[in-house]
């Protein structure tokens, strides 16, 4: 293979798939990006088993031809070239590749093309395109709440399916860890109607939400039993899908909470923030005291002190001691839209509802704390 590229470009789609690359890797391979060169363009590909990314860029390719190189390696070389640069790609007799650009010149070891695995074989019935920010939405609406758990590895991604919901057909998106719930949705693009609910994995998610750099382009999703394609641009990712059941989410979702507190969305989260300054690392909880159109924020750390800080709020029932983790309340808060939180209680011991305030296409589910 032998192929010029412009450092711009080269660099941009190092970015993108050297992030799937992981730093330790017991087979040698998957520590390497896939380098091809064909038809006027340069496409690089990386994997972890689990997870491939493939970019093409426009490149002057002067020799077809393919040979895999540390991911790494390339990208920091790339990274540290002077803009504007252009880099030639040589990969000679199969044994090394030749990297000049400028007065630079570097040799890289390669591994055989034909070791290198593919994730991308297999039929995907279901495919449908969605715009960008409708994606990024559903992501960034739940995506806090995975579990991070292994040992409940069913839950370590966002369950992604199609229900209906007043005679409409919603793409809904439902994450949790056992102690908070995020879901949110949106309408059901043409082409999802007939799709099985899937568990998108973690390290995909996160990988959809930072290859969303325009919110304006189209995002095309396109999914089988086992694995998920999403293409961006000129930017094709491909991930396994978790192969497990998603639990009835529905059965934890209060309907029945007749407590309903509205307060300031900006006020409570900087208030929440000041006050859980004094609580532990571990435990992070903070009380809420509400009633006669107050909440009075409270935290007690032996070690510490204490911390309190009252809000004014529109609440009008009976008066209700909670405890919740900081850090959860936080996240929700930071996921809400409107300028408006709405709380709805049952009681001290039972899973909180918190709406965006006039809006049904979010809700957010808090197991209390003990405080």
């Amino acid at each position: 293979m032998r192929a010029t590229v412009e450092r711009s470009h080269l660099l941009r789609s190092l970015g993108h798939v050297h992030r799937v690359v992981e730093r330790r890797n017991t087979i040698p391979i998957l520590s390497n990006v896939l380098l091809r060169g064909a038809g006027g363009q340069l496409t690089l590909k990386a994997t972890d088993l689990d997870l491939e990314i493939t970019e093409t860029v426009p490149a002057e390719v002067g020799q077809d031809g393919a040979t895999t190189v540390p991911a790494h390696i390339l990208h920091d070389i790339v990274r540290k070239l002077p803009d504007g640069a252009e880099v030639s790609l040589d990969s000679g007799d199969g044994s090394q590749l030749a990297l000049k650009s400028g007065r630079s010149r570097f040799t890289l070891q390669v591994l055989p093309e034909a070791d290198f695995p593919d994730l991308t074989t297999g039929e995907f019935p279901t495919r449908f395109t969605l715009p960008a920010s409708a994606v990024k939405k559903l992501i960034d609406r739940t995506q806090f709440a995975i579990s991070t758990e292994e040992t409940r590895y069913y839950l370590n991604g966002i369950y992604l399916h199609v229900v209906a919901v007043d005679g409409n057909q919603m793409l809904r998106a439902v994450a949790t860890d056992g102690h908070r719930l995020a879901q949110a949705q949106i309408e059901a693009p043409a082409g999802s109607e007939a799709m099985a609910g899937v568990i998108v994995p973690r390290k995909a998610v996160g990988e959809i939400q930072k290859l969303i750099e325009d919110p304006e382009a189209g995002v095309e999703m396109e999914i089988s039993d086992t694995k998920i394609r999403v293409t961006i641009g000129g930017v094709v990712l491909t991930s396994k899908l978790i192969d497990g059941t998603f639990p009835d989410y529905a059965r934890v979702i209060p309907h029945a909470n007749d407590k309903v507190l509205k307060v300031d969305r900006d006020a409570f989260a900087e208030a929440v923030d000041r006050v859980s300054t004094i609580s532990s690392e571990r435990g992070r909880a903070i009380k809420l005291a509400v009633g006669d159109g107050r909440m009075v924020l409270s935290v007690n750390n032996p070690d510490s002190g204490s911390a309190s800080e009252e809000l004014g709020v529109d609440y009008a029932a009976d008066d209700l001691e909670i405890g919740f983790n900081a850090r959860y309340l936080l996240d929700v808060a930071g996921q809400l839209e409107s300028g408006t939180a709405e709380f709805r209680f049952a009681d001290a011991g039972s899973p909180t509802l918190i709406l965006d305030d006039g809006a049904a296409d979010a809700l957010y589910v808090l197991m209390p704390m003990r405080v």
